[in-house]
């Protein structure tokens, strides 16, 4: 008896290995459902259409956004962590989802590591200081510099909008706030576009949006740009220069963002593999790839082992930040 049940047990192990390599070289069957743990309209939602729209191209079949916000995109993180490793479950992550939360937060409902088989980064972007452009031109705000002789002469009177607690815009907005010593009143929203709208409309004051999302509202003058988060000048904005550029208390600024797919962890290689190759060449593909530059957005498609080994580096880099801002999210 017990050598029958033992030959059942090999039988049964190899029916499943066949039946998952078959599932890997069938993939995908069906449509795919891309997570955003953000509302629409911010960065992570424009790139996680760009990368979907190509997806569905490139493997004949749907790729669908689901908008999933919350926590500072700790929800709808949580929703692909525990989602069937299948690869028709996928996580558009960020900075702020699987490099900054685990420092911010006492406690997260997954493991950025743990729960989730990086895929690529889809792209790296840089965070833009913009500010309401009537408030700018009626306290005559032209640059970083004047901005800071604005910020602590009024302390605690501007608004600093973001798009939620632990996010990059956030952080850049936290680490700014240290490193020129100025108090700014931090106002968290479920992500960038309603952010964007308040700044808009007068009911905050500043933001250090991504660029992305913040560029159609700069270049149609309705925000007032002062300076990037990045080491470099953007291509997109290439007027506006780097934060870091302004010296003293800000040289060495850099807080930039990233957005990377990720799936449940366990999902096979195979698949994941077959992911990465796809949006790698999507991005590569001239039409897009000038888009997202366009757009404010440098275009990655790196591999697994280097998303991975780039959270890893970014988790550390991100940890002195928060730890050195004091910002905490309970």
């Amino acid at each position: 008896m017990k050598l029958k049940a033992l030959l059942a047990l090999v039988a049964a192990s190899i029916t499943l290995a066949a039946a998952g390599g078959a599932s890997a070289q069938s993939y995908p069957a069906k449509s795919i459902k891309l997570v955003v743990p953000f509302p629409p309209g911010g960065t992570t939602d424009i790139l996680a259409r760009a990368v979907g729209a190509e997806l569905s191209k490139a493997l004949g079949q749907q790729v669908i956004v689901d908008n999933r916000p919350g926590a500072g995109g700790n929800i709808g993180s949580e929703i692909v962590a525990k989602s069937p490793a299948d690869g028709y479950t996928l996580l558009m992550g960020t900075v702020g989802t699987h490099s900054i939360n685990q420092s911010l937060y006492t406690k997260l409902p997954y493991d950025p590591v743990k729960d989730f088989a990086p895929v690529t980064v889809v792209a790296s972007v840089p965070n833009v200081l913009v500010l309401n452009a009537a408030l700018a031109d009626k306290n005559k705000i032209t640059d970083v510099k004047s901005f800071v002789a604005y910020v602590k002469a009024n302390p605690g009177r501007l608004n600093m909008a973001s798009s939620g607690n632990g996010t990059s815009i956030h952080l850049a907005g936290e680490l700014f706030k240290t490193q020129t010593k100025t108090f700014m009143v931090h106002i968290p929203y479920r992500g960038s576009a309603p952010a964007i709208t308040d700044l808009l409309g007068g009911q905050a004051d500043l933001m250090f949006d991504n660029l992305p999302s913040a560029l159609p509202y700069i270049k149609a003058g309705r925000l007032r740009a002062l300076g990037l988060t990045s080491s470099k000048p953007s291509p997109a904005l290439p007027e506006v220069p780097p934060i870091a550029e302004t010296g003293g208390d800000l040289a060495g600024f850099e807080a930039s963002s990233w957005f990377g797919i990720l799936a449940p962890a366990g999902t096979p290689p195979d698949i994941v593999k077959k992911l990465q190759q796809e949006i790698a060449k999507s991005l590569a593909a001239p039409a897009v790839n000038e888009k997202l530059v366009s757009q404010g957005a440098d275009p990655v498609g790196n591999t697994p082992e280097q998303f991975a080994a780039h959270m890893q580096a970014e988790s550390q880099k991100w940890a002195k930040v928060v730890k050195v801002s004091g910002a905490k999210v309970d």
